[in-house]
């Protein structure tokens, strides 16, 4: 996993519940765990555009459901600023469930734009990425 240039503020705390934008057969998933996160003693983990995070699925097929899976955070309403000075904000926040923690994507398909952070960090994500902000 590859480091950002950009430093992005943490948008999405342990606990909050996401949607899945790719065809996998989850639809809402709920964040249990940021991985490579460090933290103080008793403070929440919070996840932000490129992590890599534990997630529960919450809805969607009933295969997917009570799972605990892999996902990449790809899109974040908070603002963040890019290295070049550009703020990015998006519509809704929204994972891919992967199927390793290498990132290799569950689903074929992506609905809706991936962050361009996420494009460096992923390359598999990036192969099946079909609109990049």
């Amino acid at each position: 996993m590859l480091g950002l240039k950009s430093r992005i503020p943490k948008a999405l705390p342990h606990g909050a519940w996401v949607d899945a934008c790719d065809n996998s057969g989850a639809k809402v998933v709920k964040i249990v765990s940021v991985i490579g996160h460090k933290t103080t003693k008793g403070r929440y983990q919070e996840a932000a555009v490129g992590d890599l995070i534990l997630v529960a699925v919450k809805s969607g097929k009933p295969e997917m459901r009570k799972q605990v899976v892999y996902a990449v955070v790809v899109r974040q309403k908070k603002e963040f600023r890019r290295a070049d000075g550009m703020r990015v904000k998006f519509e809704d926040n929204a994972v891919v469930v992967c199927k390793d923690e290498k990132g290799n994507p569950k689903g074929t398909i992506f609905k809706g734009p991936i962050a361009k952070e996420v494009v460096e960090r992923w390359p598999a994500i990036a192969k099946v990425a079909s609109v990049i902000v």
